[in-house]
């Protein structure tokens, strides 16, 4: 099927109410960029604002809610944009309990690109399912990518956290707020939330696909698979830890983007056509 011609034709697919909340994301991401670390319970609660306005344009375009086209929409934007948005809310959990500090502006960003990006390729409406049991096997697949998403802020945050720490010869407290030690437990723990989940889809995938194929989104998907399996196994065999850890959790996570938001980008944008 090929998409509408253009960004500002994809606007006009998508409903009133789905534009307004993206624009009060927008804004909220917006005024929580502008804000230092110095006004925290405003920054948080701009952030919330646009976590929240976030979440209900999700579920208002990916519903088809209000929309010319009746039925479920998704793509590789909306698919990443859900992604930052379990994402923020890990750190809105999180920053209740521990200080992250420096996280806010990053994740502000990514969530004005993601908003950004739905509204112009918000992907194809599909009136129908394939199976029963293939919208779960979705949800499942979109929680693994949050999931790992997380795994991957985390990482990031003990990366840093340990390059500082290298460079004051060593401190008890991680630069981010919490000690190190359970900065890479955390990371560890959503690595392996998200491989569970991404099993559970794959299983799905595999027991209900008519039929299965092995595909450019599969052979990434399993490769990901794969890499988590092993960083799991060689953290509990070996010990694993620190940037080679690390390593490992952004290599699986690229080639998990790559299944599906990679493949997706260059079908909607690039050959403006959706794949199966």
């Amino acid at each position: 099927m090929i998409l509408a011609s253009g960004p500002w034709a994809a606007l006009q697919l998508q409903s009133a109410m789905t534009v307004a909340a993206s624009l009060a994301a927008l804004v909220g991401y917006g005024v929580a960029l502008l804000q230092s670390e110095h006004t925290a319970r405003l920054l948080r609660w701009t952030l919330i604002g646009g976590w929240v306005a976030h979440g209900l344009a999700l579920v208002l375009d990916g519903a088809g809610i209000g929309a010319p086209q009746p039925g479920a929409r998704f793509g590789f934007a909306p698919a990443l944009s859900t992604t930052l948005w379990l994402v923020l809310a890990v750190y809105a959990i999180e920053s209740r309990f521990v200080p992250l500090p420096g996280v806010h502006r990053a994740l502000a960003v990514l969530g004005l690109t993601a908003v950004v990006a739905t509204l112009f390729f918000p992907g194809e409406m599909r009136p129908n399912v394939d199976g029963a049991w293939m919208p779960l096997h979705w949800v499942l697949g979109i929680a693994s990518y949050g999931l790992f998403g997380a795994a991957v802020l985390h990482a990031a945050l003990l990366s840093r956290a340990e390059r500082q720490m290298r460079e004051r010869r060593g401190a008890p407290e991680a630069p981010v707020g919490m000690p190190v030690l359970r900065l890479e437990k955390l990371t560890f723990r959503f690595v392996a939330a998200g491989f569970a989940v991404l099993s559970a889809a794959l299983l799905l995938g595999i027991a209900y696909a008519d039929p299965w194929r092995w595909n450019h989104k599969t052979i990434f998907s399993v490769l990901a698979w794969a890499v988590f399996a092993a960083l799991l196994a060689g953290r509990r065999a070996f010990g694993w830890r620190g940037r080679r850890a690390t390593r490992w959790v952004y290599a699986g996570a690229a080639l998990l983007l790559l299944a599906y938001v990679g493949s997706r980008f260059v079908m909607e944008v690039l050959l403006g056509r959706t794949v199966a």
